[in-house]
């Protein structure tokens, strides 16, 4: 197989006036034409048009929790349609890769296993890049400026340097967040553009995506993002959640508007959302419904009634970034004491809340269509 080409070789999207109007794609499936439709939402958007084939073009998985949980991570249907369409569309199996990061908390080698996701990485053949073995990350010097970036990482922000040039697609799912309200594509190159470190920046979230959605309109040679709403994950995401059903895909080279379009559909003001608001008004995307155009299915009426919610781990976060213990953040998440936090999550999640409710959530899942999906793969 081809090795990824390096910067020299490659081209990153060019500086560009702002843009006025963006186009997302929304298509209503169900478990039996998901993945032709997939097809259809592709091209009717033009992609090929933002995603050069010379390029090496990194597939960004989503992995929330190294569990299975239905709106969680990435399905593997979302990732098998666009794969089957890069191919008929000329695209090299040796230009494509699957890419995952890894977090303290988030084990990226059992959640694609659980998840699916390695399967059908195999089913095509293509090779499997995890950004913390064995990848150089190296300093950035940003071309425009940071909000926040420079200012919590003050001795320069690193990012993996293969990213360069590589056209990237983002597979987020539509679900609701503890610290965002929602997340999407733009929260989707958290884990990919920072370090392990990046949990240093929850206290400032908002302006943190907005910086690394500036990065990678610098250094990627195409960026576009395509979201799974087969379900919906609904109040303290992006892993303790609702499910609710969905039977919706999106897709948009414009990762603003593909949020703002599915904060929408999930019942939220999108330019309520400072990330939505802010990436809008430094130019970096559309978030202003009034501006976005659907191609597809009409979202008029589409209101999924979701609502933000926390857990009771997710309220000690947020006393700890914006509460009570807001003056032992740098205690409590720059030294060895983080380890606390860790085994805080894991016990929560992992050894209390998956064993006694999530388990039970996606059991009811598994009698769906979906979950019979799923268990095909």
């Amino acid at each position: 197989m081809s090795e990824v080409s390096s910067s020299e070789q490659q081209s990153p999207v060019q500086p560009s006036a702002p843009p006025t109007t963006a186009k997302v794609g929304v298509l209503r499936v169900n478990a039996g034409n998901v993945i032709e439709k997939y097809k259809e939402l592709l091209r009717s958007l033009d992609y090929q048009k933002y995603l050069p084939k010379e390029n090496d073009t990194a597939l960004k998985i989503n992995i929330s929790w190294a569990k299975f949980y239905p709106a969680c991570s990435t399905v593997p249907w979302q990732m098998d349609a666009v794969i089957q369409c890069m191919l008929e569309d000329g695209y090299s199996k040796d230009l494509i890769h699957a890419c995952h990061n890894n977090t303290v908390v988030v084990n990226s080698k059992n959640g694609e296993r659980n998840n699916k996701h390695i399967r059908v990485v195999r089913k095509h053949g293509l090779r499997n890049v995890h950004l913390y073995e064995g990848e150089p990350w190296e300093l950035y010097e940003p071309k425009g400026e940071f909000l926040v970036l420079d200012k919590v990482f003050p001795e320069g922000v690193t990012i993996p340097k293969r990213f360069h040039g590589e056209n990237i697609i983002h597979f987020p799912t539509m679900k609701t967040h503890v610290f965002t309200t929602m997340t999407g594509a733009m929260k989707n190159a958290f884990g990919g553009l920072l370090n392990r470190k990046r949990h240093w920046t929850h206290s400032v979230i908002h302006e943190t995506l907005v910086d690394l959605l500036m990065i990678q309109k610098e250094v990627h040679g195409g960026l576009f993002a395509v979201m799974d709403g087969s379900v919906i994950g609904d109040g303290p995401g992006p892993r303790c959640m609702e499910i609710r059903d969905g039977g919706y895909i999106l897709a948009s080279n414009d990762q603003v508007a593909i949020d703002s379009v599915a904060a929408r559909m999930m019942g939220f003001n999108p330019m309520d959302l400072k990330f939505i608001r802010l990436a809008h008004e430094k130019g970096l995307g559309i978030g202003e419904p009034k501006d976005i155009e659907i191609v597809g299915d009409p979202i008029e009426g589409v209101d999924f009634h979701c609502h933000k919610a926390d857990t009771f781990a997710s309220k000690g976060q947020h006393a700890l970034y914006h509460g009570i213990f807001k003056p032992v953040e740098r205690l409590l998440t720059h030294t060895p004491l983080v380890v606390l936090t860790y085994i805080a999550s894991w016990a929560y999640h992992d050894w209390y809340w998956y064993p006694a409710i999530g388990s039970k959530r996606v059991a009811k899942y598994m009698e769906s269509e979906w979950g019979e999906l799923f268990r095909s793969y």
